[in-house]
């Protein structure tokens, strides 16, 4: 078998694993179309695009969950500012079809307006949560993208 052939072998299976992950961040709720929409605007000019912009999500959320944990700590609690950072947080979630993150950040912002602090720390440990878990499986799932090499195009998953 030559070099050739195997390198292609390699990279059908790695092509298999990729869309099987990305089916399951979708199964299980993890991302939504969005994520699909982002994918389309992908191309030969700027090939990582997605990830340049999942990178930036995840920078600036750092950001916002501290600015959030911060506000938690003060008492009274600000709820309108409180409600003015998940609103940030859920805006940036939803622009890359973070779903399961954009949930509890509704859930977070319903709290905020029934001024519920308890209800507020609980599901912000919620966000933060699943914000980790998407981080380490988009971070898996571009690992895999960038071992696989250039891809044709965006799909929906199967």
């Amino acid at each position: 078998m030559s070099f050739l052939s195997i390198a292609k072998m390699e990279n059908h299976h790695l092509q298999r694993q990729i869309t099987y992950m990305k089916k399951l961040l979708f199964e299980q709720g993890f991302l939504d179309e969005q994520f699909i929409q982002l994918e389309e605007l992908q191309d030969d000019v700027n090939p990582n695009f997605v990830e340049e912009v999942v990178t930036l999500f995840f920078k600036d959320s750092v950001r916002l969950i501290f600015n959030i944990e911060s506000a938690l700590e003060k008492s009274p609690l600000d709820f309108n500012k409180l409600d003015t950072y998940m609103h940030q947080f859920k805006g940036s979630s939803s622009s890359i079809g973070a779903h399961k993150v954009k949930n509890e950040c509704s859930l977070f912002r319903e709290f905020c307006e029934q001024r519920n602090g308890e209800g507020c720390v609980r599901t912000f440990q919620q966000v933060k949560k699943e914000h980790a878990v998407l981080r380490k499986k988009l971070e898996a799932y571009f690992q895999l993208l960038r071992q696989a090499g250039p891809v044709e195009t965006a799909t929906w998953p199967k």
